[in-house]
């Protein structure tokens, strides 16, 4: 959050550099994946291969010269995951899984197939929030690692389901579309979450019921709000708030163009525009750039980062890693993903193979 800071000088008050608050924990939260990104990256190309076996001098076709080395650290580091042979006899080293790591991989296609019925089910409702009822591949490959789909969804996924989704050619350009509206879908992640706790009816709103100093309310247009540590909200900060949490918007599944970004309505759709994007993902987070492609489908502000921002109890940016990453705060309870999907448990019971730190000659990489 940008909070302006005053600071005295002999010409009186003036601001000060505006400070951003961070959250360490989601700061963190990127570091954490970068080892199980890599294990689970190496285990898709060895899998990938025709015998299920990885040449080592082939390794830096697969991911290039600078990553190579850090995938044959990995390999070294974790041989209960991953087997290293030949380098002798004349055969050339090769990696492969384990016994053990193989017999886990086996269990993906199950959690791929648990996965199916939700893919279908984001699909649409992301279909069914642009302002067409369409988007182009390239946009849905562009975020399909986020949304859980697997590289070929092209054609194992989209052609088994043809009363649901078909792919047209709009000026050259292949567009995935929505055959069939189903207004049950119609309904958001905060939308179901109140209905969990209860929270059905407007009614709510017109209840004399106080906001919290972390900025949450009770109501039926009310978002769920977690200000980062350091962030004092003032009284005036606080009933601002309160009207903003109590204002009804327009859902986001309807459509964009009726609406006006003049609107202070309209702008809080925008905000549960993104916060239905963001909940759609496995991780609940997208990189900037991922959210940014999408303007034009869901008529997305500008000024996207400043929204961002300014809901900085709702949303956190990092710029941890390669590339700065949107997370969705009430997703996580502080590194940890609070709800989550049959891959992304499959992912960390592979992960889990991995244990604690090992150091064994058997894995030591054959000089190439």
């Amino acid at each position: 959050m940008w909070v302006p800071k005053k600071q005295k000088s002999s010409g009186g008050w003036r601001p000060k550099k505006k400070i951003y608050h961070r959250v360490h924990e989601l700061d963190r939260a990127i570091d954490l994946r970068k080892k199980p990104s890599l294990l689970l990256q190496l285990k898709s190309i060895i899998q990938s291969q025709k015998h299920q076996s990885l040449l080592l001098r082939d390794l830096e076709k697969e991911v290039g010269f600078v990553q190579k080395w850090n995938f044959m650290a990995v390999i070294e580091k974790y041989p209960s995951i991953f087997n290293v042979g030949g380098g002798s006899s004349g055969k050339p080293p090769f990696v492969t899984l384990t016994e053990k790591a193989q017999k886990v991989a086996d269990e993906e296609a199950g959690a791929r197939g648990l996965m199916e019925p939700i893919l279908v089910k984001n699909l649409r409702k992301l279909l069914m929030m642009s302002v067409e009822c369409r988007i182009p591949l390239e946009k849905i490959e562009f975020i399909e690692s986020e949304l859980g789909l697997p590289r070929d969804f092209k054609k194992t996924l989209i052609p088994k389901y043809p009363e649901i989704f078909s792919v047209k050619d709009v000026n050259g350009k292949a567009y995935l579309h929505l055959e069939n509206w189903d207004s049950s879908l119609a309904v958001t992640a905060r939308e179901e979450r109140l209905a969990r706790e209860g929270v059905l009816n407007s009614s709510g709103a017109r209840k004399k019921v106080r906001i919290t100093k972390y900025g949450n309310y009770s109501g039926p247009f009310a978002f769920k709000v977690c200000f980062p540590v350091g962030f004092r909200p003032n009284k005036g900060y606080l009933e601002e708030l309160e009207k903003w949490q109590r204002m009804d918007f327009p859902s986001p599944y309807l459509n964009a163009r009726r609406f006006e970004l003049v609107d202070p309505k309209a702008r809080k759709r925008v905000v549960a525009v993104l916060h239905e994007l963001l909940s759609l993902t496995m991780e609940k987070r997208m990189t900037s750039a991922q959210l940014d492609a999408f303007h034009s489908e869901y008529l997305l502000p500008h000024k996207l980062l400043l929204c961002l921002i300014k809901h900085h109890g709702i949303f956190y940016i990092t710029n941890k890693g390669a590339m700065s990453t949107v997370f969705l705060k009430e997703a996580y309870d502080g590194t940890n993903l609070i709800d989550k999907c049959p891959l992304l448990l499959y992912n960390d019971k592979f992960v889990a193979l991995s244990g604690r730190r090992e150091i064994s000659s058997c894995n030591r990489m054959p000089s190439l």
